[in-house]
């Protein structure tokens, strides 16, 4: 995939929508790439990731937080389950709902997708100091803030 910026005319190169396009383009195939032969997609790395930080949910908490449709939950989750990376299992205070909670394989697939993502990262971003990863993640942050008040 070729990604054009080079040679493109002021005005292209002067417009954020398609810069950020651009490198969302480059950002994907450093992903796709970091996770390529680990079985795992981006859905996946945000479950284990979700579930590491608050620790057991239910499918409609983990889809609320992750921001990923209650369907693909589900199938991603199927998955990782699967694989025993995550355990289902009825909550007790209403057993129509499952709580999903990390597995040790899966808290250790997960610390491997970190180191991957952490090099795909240093991929996208590549000259970048400390302070200015920083501050791009802190500019993406604010877009994002931005339109979720929307």
């Amino acid at each position: 995939m070729q990604i054009a910026h080079e040679g493109a005319s002021g005005r292209l190169r002067a417009l954020p929508t398609r810069l950020v396009n651009q490198v969302a383009l480059i950002a994907n195939r450093a992903t796709d790439k970091a996770l390529g032969d680990t079985g795992s997609r981006r859905y996946h790395y945000a479950l284990l990731v979700t579930l590491d930080e608050i620790g057991p949910a239910s499918q409609a908490d983990l889809a609320r937080r992750t921001g990923i449709d209650r369907s693909d939950v589900v199938a991603a989750l199927n998955e990782l389950a699967a694989r025993n990376l995550v355990r289902r299992n009825p909550d007790p205070a209403d057993r129509r709902r499952n709580v999903i909670t990390l597995t040790p394989s899966g808290i250790a697939h997960l610390h491997d997708l970190d180191d991957r993502l952490e090099a795909a990262q240093r991929e996208l971003l590549p000259g970048f100091s400390a302070a200015e990863r920083a501050n791009f993640v802190l500019l993406l942050t604010r877009i994002l803030e931005q339109h979720s008040k929307s």
